[in-house]
């Protein structure tokens, strides 16, 4: 049997600013699964209609709408880039990434052990 992620390339990449193709937030990528890793729960609680298949990219964004700010697990077929260039205010960006200078983000260089 093939392998269904091989040769797959997540489109988006870490440090990368991004908001969700349905619901209304934006965030930050600060990690990426090649394929779901998520509990089987999490996926079912997501209506049949737009649940998304489980052999794609899946981002963790440090993620906030007009309200809060949270952490987001989300499937690549609901992501867009997001050329806003609104800064992001997301409390624990800085304490993974730090700023590009061009709207992006890089993971942040810890001190020297």
């Amino acid at each position: 049997m093939p392998d269904p992620v091989k040769g797959r390339v997540a489109r988006f990449a870490i440090g990368q600013v991004v908001r969700h193709r349905i619901f209304p937030f934006r965030g930050v990528i600060f990690d990426v699964d090649p394929v779901f890793n998520n509990t089987e729960e999490w996926w079912l609680a997501i209506p049949e209609e737009i649940r998304p298949s489980k052999d794609q990219p899946f981002y963790h964004l440090f993620a906030e709408n007009d309200e809060t700010e949270y952490i987001a697990y989300v499937s690549e077929q609901n992501l867009l880039p997001d050329t806003s260039g609104r800064p992001l205010r997301h409390r624990q960006i800085e304490e993974v990434l730090e700023p590009k200078g061009d709207g992006s983000y890089r993971i942040r260089m810890s001190g020297a052990n």
